[in-house]
């Protein structure tokens, strides 16, 4: 059995400045105890998967928040392997991008993504999609156990 930790996310976003948005506006919520965050979409596996054949010493977070315009392996990359391991194929991934192009949204819905956000550019509007983001995937969805 796999052990999700039910307040923790694993934030995936190289911009500094939309990880510290993202993370205040969940901690003003109290949505989580617990955000992870990682710059890039080799280490967003790393965190998920393990690295070099030792398996992850992390346990899954509840949600996955995944940028897509990353170093090293982009979002729809990091998505891809996601859904490819039994122990990451069922968990929550929430991709939240600036980039509003049509073959982008639809790569990553073709790969199970479970939700699709444009960043907005406005600051009140960003927080309040992160708000957004946190309520309904914290507290009102509910994802399966994640078994095998």
């Amino acid at each position: 059995m796999i052990i999700v930790e039910p307040t923790r996310i694993l934030l995936v976003e190289d911009d500094p400045n939309d990880a510290e948005l993202i993370q205040l506006s969940f901690e003003t919520y109290n949505f989580i105890n617990q955000m992870d965050v990682v710059e890039d979409g080799e280490e967003a596996l790393h965190y998920l998967l393990g690295k070099e054949g030792n398996p992850s010493p992390h346990p899954l977070p509840r949600l996955v928040l995944l940028d897509l315009k990353l170093p090293k392996l982009n979002g729809i990359q990091v998505l891809e392997a996601i859904r490819r391991h039994p122990r990451t194929r069922q968990l929550v991934v929430v991709v939240m991008t600036s980039s509003a192009e049509e073959r982008d949204l639809e790569a990553c819905y073709n790969l199970g993504v479970n939700s699709y956000i444009v960043k907005p550019l406005d600051f009140q509007q960003f927080v309040e999609v992160a708000r957004q983001v946190g309520f309904y995937w914290m507290l009102l969805n509910q994802p399966p156990d994640l078994e095998f």
